[in-house]
């Protein structure tokens, strides 16, 4: 097979990382025409000509303890993946978050004269900070998407660029009332939006939860309407059968085929699995309400190695609660409705959230595309 101008070898794991993996691909695509893509991808990044050699939902596994379950055919997959990538040997290998399966690939790349990189830190001033070593062993360059990496990153002698978060650069500034206009909602209806998570883990562990909280709070607001975006027919199909185990058919909830952006902007409202939606939700300024529940195991795992106080994203990048966080044995029916209840009444709740929120925004936006391009230019010979 002829080799084409440029070959990068990408690797999304969930649909967050197919979202950043698309838009970095424009970023090189507005440099360079003739670009193979070719690895693990989603749809986002298959329909910008992206080839996916595995399901990339194989990937996504939530949790230590669910992941020794899918663990054989993950390992099976990054195998038979490297075997390929030492075969084209292409310019440049990006690993797009998913470090527990990208740095080991990246690090075995690198190791063969194969150039890496890495978007996405893991999130080592979260936890596993030893982790920061791993990225040295793994990549030639890390695109940083939070101003308060880079610091920890020429500390530890990494190159490394802050390009903003891509979401802050693509998301368009939040209209209420447009969104509602393209989703055919009444503008004066209150909505509120259920983000259970993309990963069919999540949702069986949190689509039961989020629906009994929808219960709850239409109890004590019959005039509530509720939206939740679902990127596939396996989770539409997933959680329909939820709402029937939970006796919810007559909930007044409208499924959605992706439109997660235009939901969380025509929304009052938000609740939401800690996670990458937090953030556009930031972003797009929708008051939420953040949870999320792992196996006890998984929770002892990951509260003994917690650097900071916070799981979600809003609250770690203003360094203070701006969000509720309510989690584990915390996270009830009960209490997720009084949070999402307090929010749709409480106005100066909202507009401080609203305004933490257009601050945070200001740090993240960037021209992340030009950036992008810039720090990856010299990997990319065949570009001219």
């Amino acid at each position: 097979m002829s080799k084409t101008p440029l070959q990068i070898g990408i690797v999304a794991g969930e649909a967050s990382g197919d979202l950043l993996g698309s838009l970095l691909m424009q970023a090189l695509q507005s440099r360079c025409a003739e670009i193979d893509f070719f690895g693990i991808a989603g749809p986002k990044m298959q329909a910008l000509g992206a080839r996916s050699l595995f399901p990339m939902e194989a990937l996504s596994v939530r949790g230590y303890v669910e992941a020794l379950g899918s663990l054989s055919k993950i390992l099976a997959i990054r195998r038979a993946l490297k075997k390929n990538l030492l075969a084209a040997k292409p310019d440049l290998f990006i690993g797009v978050d998913a470090p527990d399966f990208n740095l080991s690939l990246e690090r075995k790349l690198k190791k063969a004269g194969i150039a890496t990189a890495h978007f996405v830190s893991p999130s080592v001033w979260a936890w596993r900070p030893k982790r920061i070593d791993k990225v040295r062993r793994a990549v030639s360059h890390a695109l940083l998407i939070f101003p308060f990496e880079e610091e920890i990153y020429r500390t530890a002698g990494i190159p490394a660029t802050y390009v903003g978060h891509p979401l802050a650069h693509a998301l368009p500034d939040p209209n209420k009332k447009a969104a509602r206009e393209r989703l055919g909602l009444k503008a004066e209806s209150e909505y509120v939006v259920l983000m259970p998570g993309s990963r069919p883990g999540e949702l069986k562990a949190l689509a039961r939860l989020f629906i009994d909280a929808a219960k709850k709070l239409a109890a004590a607001r019959p005039h509530a309407r509720f939206l939740i975006p679902l990127v596939n027919r396996e989770t539409r199909q997933a959680f329909e059968q939820h709402l029937y185990e939970a006796d919810a058919l007559d909930l007044p909830i409208r499924i959605l085929y992706g439109h997660a952006h235009d939901a969380l902007q025509a929304a009052d409202a938000a609740l939401i699995a800690s996670g990458t939606a937090t953030l556009e939700a930031l972003l797009l300024e929708c008051p939420h309400v953040i949870t999320y529940k792992v196996p006890w195991l998984t929770w002892q795992i990951m509260r003994r190695q917690a650097l900071q106080p916070w799981i979600g994203l809003p609250n770690i990048l203003a360094g203070k609660d701006i969000v509720p966080e309510i989690i584990q044995n915390r996270a009830t029916a009960d209490a997720l409705a009084q949070a999402l209840e307090h929010l749709l009444t409480d106005h100066e709740a909202r507009d401080h959230q609203i305004e933490a929120f257009r601050h945070q925004r200001a740090r993240l936006k960037r021209n992340t595309p030009a950036l992008i391009a810039q720090a990856l230019h010299p990997f990319l010979h065949a570009c001219t």
